[in-house]
């Protein structure tokens, strides 16, 4: 069983390890700029109400998930327009409605913004930062109308100017070292193929050749294999397992190794001097290899859309090589070799970085966003209960924060709703982080206060401590605390002068502190997880469901399931993955020190069941325009069947796969199927 939680001889999680890697100065430098720049535009107008649009900038930069620039815009601007709204909508209602309604409909936004976790790693952040824009929003004094547009009209000015920032006038690209050094990895593996091929070529290939063969490129492979983990993997810890690029990284990664260990098996057998007609058809194999290699390593950087009938028609080259020896050993590592290519050919088209969602295609946009959300209306669902949760706990957090305002009342509630997680030993950890890292930067933001009497004194400050602060929100979130507290406790010394810095930094701590022992109280008494998460049960369980999606949907197109049963397991597989993801988020904030491989096969099973899913979505419009073999179909729902119950079972051993019916338009879309499967089973032996 995977141990995501350890434990110190106390028997008290240990802390959450610090992640050197993850140091991002540009991001930190970008961030303090943009709120900088509004801070100082305050101070020459003389208009502290622009301290709102500093904290809204500063939100956005925090929002900001990295990846494609036409996928985080929607993002970023969504934030900004929604938390406009907010702004506005709540401090109204704050000010201008009964108590008991205020609370209800505080705690119903907070459940719908903890609930937006089903749409993603992104949503998920701009759920937590909507919910603490919302509580902010309560707590300020909005008489009228025309106050509230003026309100949300600033926070979205500022929002929009931190866009303009990072969108356009300065980019950072976080997964770029990921990227060069999966790119190296292919390199590698062509340079392999390369001199595998001379030695082929050798007239006198002895011993001596094959073993300087072996120790100089097998190692030079598998040093950029476990390089290109290490930047695959301190990407993922900072962006998360579950974003396009996270996805199509691991699936790559996963490619190159088992490709890698497809020309050790070809190499192992040429070795041992097989007849001419294997020798001729490994040359001819390795012959074609080496280019597509390369062109798919450069796609890999450049991110160009690449030709891809022309690079299918080399992967069928490739698994034509050997044709002329069925059944032969030389065949079943052409084929390999070709299926492990088709895959990173899918990758490498940009409308492919993403895997598909799970919902059907050409459902449109309401198909889009009401399907994960329908598959999440279910007790069973994680989400569903944390954002009850979190919702519950909100409501009581409100009723004391409201019923007895306070100054500094709301850091309350906002501790509460994002100390609170899905399962309680991460909660346990995020509170002590929390708390921590709140108490030792408020003593720090206090000191700065003083030290800094003049307004102007405090923005200069403000700017070092804004880049040290985004600088390492991925490095460890202890650190992250103890560095942005500083920051809002001089935002809000600037947007309220005359406040004592001393007070100011003693009530955070306080209400921290009571924040966080709230959340576990919560945590304890609502739907508790008492134990680590099993992550290898929750991937079982989702190979289960996507096997049995496939199937359904199979049988459906075949005419002998009804759509009704193929929703039902549809909404079952995309609860399955979610619940899976929720997993790969707990352990990821855990110390994961000799459980690095298990990770890397989990995140990878999980990238494979998500495109297997979309390559079925895709089946249910596209498979039922054309006829088809049914006897065919019937095999491939029955491997498919069987594949994915022995994947649930632990078992790697697939039977081989069907044909793909010849001259049927669909089926590619099997064979994508499959090969998802295979590349499951490939990193299932490293999860047992």
């Amino acid at each position: 069983m995977w141990p995501v939680k350890r434990a110190n001889a106390s028997g008290l999680p240990a802390a959450i390890a610090i992640n050197p890697r993850a140091v991002s100065v540009a991001e930190g430098l970008r961030a303090a700029l943009s709120v900088a720049a509004v801070v100082a535009l305050s101070e020459w107008l003389g208009w502290p109400r622009l301290m709102d649009a500093a904290l809204a900038a500063w939100l956005t930069c925090l929002c900001d998930a990295g990846g494609p620039i036409r996928q985080r815009v929607p993002f970023l601007l969504g934030f900004g327009i929604a938390g406009a709204a907010l702004t506005a909508g709540f401090g109204l209602l704050g000010t201008l409605a009964p108590l008991p309604v205020v609370i209800a409909v505080a705690a119903a936004g907070v459940f719908c913004a903890s609930l937006l976790r089903v749409y993603g790693q992104a949503m998920m952040q701009v759920g937590n930062l909507l919910s603490v824009v919302l509580v902010l929003a309560l707590v300020r004094d909005v008489p009228d109308l025309g106050t509230a547009a003026a309100l949300g009209l600033v926070f979205l000015g500022g929002s929009l100017w931190a866009l303009l920032l990072t969108m356009a006038i300065w980019r950072v690209y976080p997964y770029g070292a990921a990227l060069a050094a999966l790119a190296e990895c292919w390199r590698t593996l062509a340079r392999l193929a390369a001199d595998l091929r001379h030695v082929l070529h050798h007239p006198e290939a002895g011993e001596t050749e094959w073993d300087r063969h072996a120790r100089a490129h097998r190692r030079n492979v598998r040093t950029a294999i476990e390089a290109a983990r290490v930047a695959v993997l301190a990407t993922v810890r900072t962006r998360g397992p579950v974003s396009g690029r996270a996805a199509q990284s691991w699936i790559r990664l996963e490619a190159a190794e088992q490709i890698f260990g497809a020309l050790i098996a070809l190499a192992e057998l040429l070795q041992d001097h097989p007849p001419a007609a294997v020798r001729d058809a490994a040359d001819r194999m390795l012959r074609r290899l080496r280019p597509l290699l390369l062109l798919l390593a450069n796609s890999m950087v450049t991110e160009r859309e690449e030709r891809s009938a022309r690079l299918e028609r080399a992967a069928a080259a490739i698994a034509g090589s050997a044709a002329a020896l069925p059944g032969s050993p030389v065949q079943r590592i052409a084929g390999t070799i070709a299926d492990r290519l088709r895959i990173a050919i899918t990758l490498a088209n940009p409308k492919t970085l993403a895997p598909a969602p799970e919902g059907p295609v050409g459902g449109g946009w309401r198909t889009l966003v009401l399907g994960p959300l329908r598959a999440n209306l279910d007790l069973g669902s994680a989400a569903l209960r944390h954002a009850l949760r979190v919702a519950a706990a909100a409501a009581v957090g409100f009723a004391v924060t409201l019923g007895w305002p306070t100054s500094y009342g709301y850091w309350l509630t906002i501790t509460l709703v994002l100390t609170m997680q899905p399962y309680f030993a991460v909660t346990i950890t995020r509170a002590a982080e929390r708390i921590t890292g709140t108490v030792l930067g408020g003593a720090v933001g206090a000191a700065v206060a003083i030290a800094c009497p003049t307004p102007a004194a405090m923005a200069v400050a403000l700017f070092p401590l804004a880049v040290l602060a985004l600088a390492v929100r991925a490095v460890n979130f202890a650190l992250f605390m103890a560095c942005v507290t500083p920051v809002i406790v001089l935002l809000v010394e600037l947007a309220r002068p005359g406040q004592s810095q001393l007070d100011l930094a003693l009530m955070r701590g306080l209400y921290t502190l009571a924040g966080g022992v709230l959340a576990l109280l919560f945590s304890a008494l609502l739907w508790p997880a008492w134990e680590p998460a099993r992550l290898l049960g929750e991937l079982r369980a989702a190979i289960a469901a996507h096997g049995r999606y496939a199937c359904a949907e199979l049988a459906a197109l075949l005419g002998e399931a009804a759509p009704a049963a193929v929703e039902q397991a549809r909404r079952a597989a995309g609860v399955a993955s979610n619940n899976v993801e929720a997993s790969l988020q707990r352990v990821l904030l855990e110390p994961a020190r000799g459980e690095t491989d298990r990770l890397e096969a989990a995140l990878t099973i999980d990238a494979a069941l998500r495109r297997m899913a979309g390559r079925v979505s895709a089946l249910q419009v596209d498979a039922a325009l054309h006829p088809h073999d049914r006897a065919a179909w019937r095999a491939w729902r029955d491997w498919i069947d069987i594949a994915s119950t022995r994947l649930a079972e632990g078992r790697a051993d697939l039977p081989a796969r069907p044909a793909v019916p010849a001259g049927d338009p669909d089926g590619e879309s099997l064979a994508r199927i499959g090969r998802q499967l295979e590349l499951a089973a490939g990193a299932l032996g490293r999860l047992a």
